[in-house]
């Protein structure tokens, strides 16, 4: 019996956490109440306070179930610096990236709200440091992966590793932008061609 109500208490949690998606996703976040969130879930406002201590712990959740996907595909590619072809990996992570975006709606959702549908004042400046430790992670394993390339040979010899991380943070900040931005194009295949050939930029000759 505890067992059951263990899980129907996470189901509950994550149809709160849906619930919020979809109303952020539609007033924007800073215009979103909790008893919207709990019309739009089927639950009670205590029951949406059970689960979450306000607002910004609710969009914390949902900003981490978002971007778990994204993790796994930077650890899988990027972690293993071991990897025979580490340009292909990184080019490999940046199209997996873009393929979620576009199969996963939740995953799309999420970083739509939080790309262009978030303000990030008062109680949510500190999601700011959040997205920033997020960024310096993949920055890290990118430069591992950048310098492992140079050590096979397979870099330009003329760039350098930690240039060339940021660069490509920079890139996919820019792409995930532009591609949210442009639904009509979503689905085109721009997106895989200017991957290559950013990656390719950084082959040795």
């Amino acid at each position: 019996m505890v067992r059951k109500t263990k899980a129907e208490a996470e189901m509950t949690r994550l149809a709160i956490i849906d619930a919020a998606r979809a109303v952020f996703y539609a007033r924007g976040v800073s215009h979103t109440s909790l008893e919207e969130v709990a019309r739009a879930a089927g639950v009670t406002r205590g029951a949406v306070y059970w689960h979450f201590h306000g607002k910004t712990d609710l969009f914390y959740a949902m900003r981490e179930q978002g971007r778990q996907p994204f993790k796994v595909v930077i650890d899988s590619e990027l972690a293993d610096l071991s990897i025979v072809d580490p340009l292909a990996a990184i080019e490999r992570a940046l199209c997996t990236m873009i393929d979620l975006l576009r199969n996963d709606a939740k995953v799309r959702q999420t970083l739509e709200i939080m790309v262009l549908r978030c303000e990030y004042v008062d109680e949510f400046a500190h999601v700011l440091q959040c997205l920033s430790d997020s960024h310096e992670d993949l920055l890290h394993k990118l430069r591992g992966q950048y310098a492992r390339a140079a050590d096979l040979g397979q870099l330009n010899p003329r760039l350098e590793p930690v240039a060339l991380a940021m660069e490509t943070l920079l890139f996919l900040l820019g792409l995930v932008h532009r591609w949210l931005g442009d639904k009509a194009n979503r689905d085109s295949a721009i997106w895989a061609e200017a991957i290559s050939a950013h990656v390719l930029s950084k082959r040795a000759a």
